[in-house]
């Protein structure tokens, strides 16, 4: 620790500064004086959860057999591909987590179309790339296609109905083929889309693309056309381009379908709750009032009863809550009813120590120590206290953090964050802040002209 007390009271005063500056923007932005190149830009608005935001929340299952063994690695790849397409299509700060062993529970804070949200979860994301020949489709046309994803011939269409004959195409391969996707731009202008292949994509593509120049391979997309382009050489090493009339929106559009389109395993949706923002205005305006009441009962407590000690704790707290602010911004954590639950009893935690400490003060004045001693052998019998008990709330909320991202629990989650910042922040203040804050008020105060100012 260091022992300077002016040193620890430089490094809590640049770390309070920071903190103000954090807490009161919404994007930090860093820039070099001599160059004014960007340094750091980070946007560090607050990250409202789904109770306090308003949005949707979707319990989806694996739509297979009660009986089928659900494979783990595949339902985590699906967990990854709904977040990464959600996040694609704009709706923000999405949480999918893993519920038992073939549940997903999604939740889309923000959300103001719940019904593209629902669209979206909702596709079986079948990636195709399909033989059509000389054949060029329109998008959004609705095809039919074998799916062997081989380079054998198609099999004989059945006969519909009315006795016409259905075109069925053939599929050479699937999006499971595909390595990576990006937007890159044209030679001559515009967009276009660059992907790379496996290695047993390559070595259908390499073959079909030959045999099959100028003719056209058609992207598919849960039996619908998104692009139709034509095969313009024979692409052996497992690279190539996909060229339209991209704009920046349309080919980021299509290049999210590309990599986000081929789910491992169906899933349906068992379960859907929308959560409207004026209720989650509500909730956000009586969480606010809920701790600034208990902040000012605290603040009025410490004062009346520990007298100057305890206006010393007070400041202590507020670097404790700016500090702790600090941090749920810039991580980010996503703030929702349960995580401020945390953070308020974080503070209790917070208040406990000083008490602790000062009681100590108090049994080392009364047996005639000055106020320097006093302070540090308070502080030195207070602390195995205060670390037992920090220790014991970090590993209960490590316990409720697997608990949270086993089973899905969110709300769980939030609440063991929020709360082991908040206890990891308290131990910062009780070692460094209130100490030093002590000692800077305290050293130069004599205690027998002013024995009331301390309980006594």
């Amino acid at each position: 620790m260091i022992r300077n007390l002016t040193t620890r009271l430089v490094i809590i005063l640049l770390i309070v500064a920071a903190a103000i500056w954090i807490d009161a923007s919404q994007t930090i932005n860093i820039t070099n004086p001599f160059s004014q190149t960007t340094l750091l830009k980070q946007d560090v608005s607050a990250r409202l959860g789904l109770d306090l935001r308003g949005g949707v929340q979707v319990l989806m299952e694996a739509d297979v057999p009660a009986d089928a063994t659900v494979d783990p690695e595949s339902l985590q790849v699906a967990r990854t591909i709904l977040e990464n397409r959600t996040n694609a299509l704009g709706v923000s700060e999405t949480s999918l987590q893993i519920a038992g062993d073939r549940r997903i529970v999604g939740e889309f804070p923000g959300a103001k179309n719940a019904d593209e949200v629902l669209a979206t979860i909702q596709k079986t994301g079948l990636l195709e790339f399909v033989d059509t020949g000389t054949v060029a489709l329109n998008v959004g046309d609705s095809i039919l296609t074998d799916f062997s994803a081989t380079n054998e011939p198609a099999p004989a269409p059945t006969p519909a109905a009315d006795g016409t004959t259905p075109v069925i195409y053939h599929t050479v391969m699937t999006g499971k083929d595909l390595k990576t996707v990006q937007v890159v731009p044209a030679s001559l202008g515009g967009y276009q889309i660059s992907f790379e292949l496996t290695t047993d994509g390559t070595k259908i593509f390499a073959t079909h693309t030959a045999a099959n120049t100028g003719k056209f391979l058609t992207i598919v997309l849960d039996k619908k056309v998104i692009s139709s382009p034509r095969i313009d050489s024979a692409i052996t090493e497992g690279k190539g381009v996909i060229t339209g009339s991209f704009t920046t929106e349309t080919a980021n559009a299509f290049a999210v379908q590309l990599r986000y389109g081929s789910l491992p395993i169906p899933l349906k949706i068992v379960q859907t709750r929308i959560v409207g923002p004026s209720l989650g205005e509500d909730s956000l305006r009586k969480s606010l009032i809920a701790g600034l009441v208990g902040m000012v009962i605290i603040i009025l407590f410490m004062g009346l009863y520990y007298r100057l000690p305890g206006v010393v704790a007070d400041l202590a707290l507020l670097v404790y809550v700016a500090v702790s602010f600090m941090l749920f911004k810039t991580i980010p954590v996503v703030l929702t009813l349960p995580g401020i639950a945390g953070f308020i009893l974080s503070i209790g935690m917070a208040v406990d120590a000083n008490v602790l400490i000062f009681e100590r003060l108090r049994e080392e004045l009364r047996a005639g120590r000055n106020l320097h001693q006093a302070i540090d052998l308070g502080w030195s019998r207070a602390w195995p206290s205060i670390r037992d008990s920090n220790i014991s709330t970090l590993i209960t909320s490590f316990i409720l953090f697997i608990f949270g991202n086993t089973f899905g629990a969110s709300i769980v989650k939030g609440f063991s964050v929020t709360l082991a910042l908040g206890v990891l922040v308290s131990l910062f203040t009780a070692i460094t802040v209130t100490r030093t804050f002590l000692h800077l008020v305290l050293d130069n105060v004599k205690l027998n002209d002013h024995p009331r100012w301390f309980g006594l």
